[in-house]
């Protein structure tokens, strides 16, 4: 079981004002921001639900070749919601949401390119309602 994991990013400011919104939309919240004289390499920012930070962003040199990080979601709703903050918070589209049945005749997945290229998803694995 995975207990958390993280992307590298160019720009951590406009990197955690994207991940807010395109997170906030599937319930996510930035929980825990630590500067690099803390951690003692660089700075991060935490994001999840109930107060435990499971994503994070690390201030760098983004990872080559870009991540690919996915969101289970409860509701084909959440993917939808999720595609569309990320979209206006200036992802570029990489996959509008949709039924992926090549994975699962339930997967439903929408993806959008973070500023620095990583691929991120939110993907619901339950029938429509």
């Amino acid at each position: 079981m995975i207990d958390h994991t993280g992307v590298v990013v160019s720009d951590f400011e406009r990197s955690k004002q994207f991940y807010s919104v395109a997170l906030g939309a599937i319930g996510y919240a930035l929980i825990a921001e630590f500067p690099a004289s803390v951690t003692g390499h660089t700075d991060v920012a935490g994001f999840g639900e109930g107060g435990k930070a499971d994503f994070w962003i690390y201030r760098g040199k983004p990872n080559d070749p870009p991540i690919h990080v996915a969101f289970r979601v409860e509701k084909r709703a959440a993917v939808d919601a999720f595609h569309r903050a990320a979209i206006n918070a200036g992802a570029r589209d990489n996959g509008v949401p949709g039924v992926r049945p090549h994975y699962h005749p339930n997967y439903y997945g929408a993806f959008a390119l973070d500023p620095d290229g990583h691929n991120v998803e939110a993907v619901c694995h339950a029938p429509a309602e």
